[in-house]
């Protein structure tokens, strides 16, 4: 009777564990670092927010700026197809474009731009101490590069994007130019 129940016991242990299997992530998993853990600036309609804000959801951080030639529109192009491949589940994802380049990229330029990708998308800005901070807290480079003409300029900056889970604790990096399937393999993890 002994070795019934502690093969039983084994066995129901060996069940829970199946259960309870870790997600496994095609992006980087980043769960656990310290950083990244907050923000404060105002979205495209003039509302402070923070990641407070968005708590229930996940949600997807991506820095840039509107008059980028190249990754900021591919990346907008391509979370608006993971929000399309989400189906459903997209309603409980937030994507939030955090401007680098506050000096040009008005409350009123955001509204425009990042709606355009998907109504759902949040344009987030704040003054250059509030944009240096963040960016800081992300570990986000960028940086202004002069142009050919006075006052014309583009902006370097990291690609990637952060993923955030629906407690607001940052669980992926996201490198940028990997098509949807990876992003939105983890995102229905997360979803679920």
């Amino acid at each position: 009777m002994k070795k019934l129940c502690a093969v039983l016991a084994m066995l129901l242990t060996l069940v829970l564990a199946a259960c309870s299997k870790p997600a496994s992530f095609d992006n980087t998993d980043v769960t656990g670092l310290r950083y990244a853990e907050d923000f404060a600036l105002t979205d495209h309609h003039g509302q402070p927010r923070n990641l407070a804000s968005f708590k229930g959801k996940v949600v997807l951080v991506f820095f840039g700026y509107t008059q980028c030639p190249d990754v900021c529109p591919t990346t907008m192009v391509e979370l608006a197809g993971v929000m399309k491949e989400l189906g459903p589940l997209a309603d409980q994802l937030q994507v939030l474009f955090i401007t680098v380049d506050p000096e040009r990229d008005t409350q009123q330029l955001l509204a425009e731009y990042v709606p355009a990708f998907d109504p759902r998308f949040l344009g987030l800005r704040g003054d250059a101490a509030a944009t240096a901070k963040v960016a800081k807290e992300f570990k986000v480079f960028y940086a202004k590069v002069p142009g050919k003409q006075p006052g014309s300029y583009s902006m370097d900056h990291t690609a990637g994007s952060y993923v955030f889970d629906k407690n607001g604790k940052v669980r992926l990096f996201v490198r940028h130019g990997q098509g949807t399937a990876p992003l939105v393999h983890d995102l229905q993890q997360l979803l679920r």
